[in-house]
């Protein structure tokens, strides 16, 4: 059974560049006007734009777009190309004398990948909005996913492909609730059992348990990972939350990653969970928020298991059957 797409959220579009060859991409999520939303960052990690707006003590303004992309801290140039997009469109705040889009961006390190041969900018980030559809999009090694990797306990050499993934769920008054992944983790992906998916690999030893490995022993790489992994999620809801409340929906959705990314929200990881509301239905935090972190955790797993090789680097499925 498909694990439902951001999409099935009424009214939000979702949008993929992707370069497979570089190994690169960013993707661009567009709610309907007058969306709220909120940023809740655990890593030590993160680089990102705009997200400041969507602090607790900034003004109660709507969100434009968001754009998760590849590329690292050159891949926020891919903003700008959204942000011109959004206001070829009409989309924006009204200031009066013009709209300003409002489109908060924050990046995964997928340099080690790519060599930093490409990275998106403007025009990769206007070309993924153009393409962004209400229809269920691609999952895998496909947008902001396509050069994300997982495992990098000891280096290169273990590597599995992380990517992005997509889990949705209603609640029982008929609320939509969906949850986008990007996955580009220092530590492991585990299942529902407990068990690694895609990790460090070793020849000998299958996955190599990064949480038990670091306590038992120094990586042989040190410094590998330093401000090189994040995962990102971005949460939409057709629930009416205020701001604060599409806030402690993010909380809760951390919640999720720990279910499914062991070690998380580490220093050298830079997590970060968004949230828009784009307020057809009344519903309540707390119940969004459960649901959430549920699907958080599934579409971790589904990016993993949607994943495919790029640049020579195996997916975690295919690591196993070796």
């Amino acid at each position: 059974m498909p694990a439902g797409r951001l999409t099935d959220v009424a009214g939000v579009r979702v949008g993929h560049w992707t370069d497979r060859d570089a190994g690169t991409g960013c993707t661009v999520v567009i709610p309907p006007p007058g969306s709220v939303g909120a940023v809740d960052v655990r890593g030590g990690g993160a680089s990102a734009r705009e997200t400041e707006l969507l602090a607790p003590l900034a003004g109660d303004r709507e969100i434009t777009a968001l754009l998760l992309t590849g590329g690292s801290a050159f891949g926020l140039a891919a903003a700008d190309g959204v942000m011109r997009w959004c206001e070829e469109q009409g989309l924006g705040i009204d200031t009066g004398a013009g709209r300003i889009p409002i489109v908060p961006a924050a990046v995964i390190y997928d340099v080690g990948l790519t060599g930093n041969g490409r990275r998106p900018g403007a025009q990769e980030g206007y070309a993924a909005c153009v393409a962004a559809s209400p229809e269920p999009h691609a999952v895998g090694s496909v947008g902001a996913g396509t050069g994300a990797t997982v495992g990098k306990l000891n280096g290169r050499r273990g590597w599995c492909k992380g990517g992005l993934g997509a889990a949705s769920g209603t609640l029982y008054d008929g609320t939509t609730v969906a949850a986008l992944v990007v996955v580009n983790a220092f530590g492991d992906v585990i299942d529902e059992r407990g068990e690694v998916i895609a990790g460090d690999w070793d020849a000998d030893a299958g996955f190599l348990n990064a949480s038990r490995q670091v306590r038992v022993a120094a990586p042989e790489h040190p410094r590998v990972g330093e401000g090189q992994n994040t995962t990102l999620v971005c949460v939409a809801t057709d629930a009416r939350l205020t701001k604060t409340e599409t806030g402690q929906v993010a909380r809760m959705a951390q919640a999720g990653l720990a279910r499914a990314v062991s070690p998380v929200n580490t220093p050298i990881d830079g997590d970060a969970v968004f949230c828009f509301a784009t307020g057809v239905r009344p519903a309540t935090a707390f119940t969004c928020g459960v649901l959430a972190a549920d699907l958080a955790a599934e579409a971790v797993r589904d990016a993993i298991r949607a994943a495919t090789p790029v640049r020579g680097v195996p997916s975690g499925p295919q690591r196993a059957r070796t």
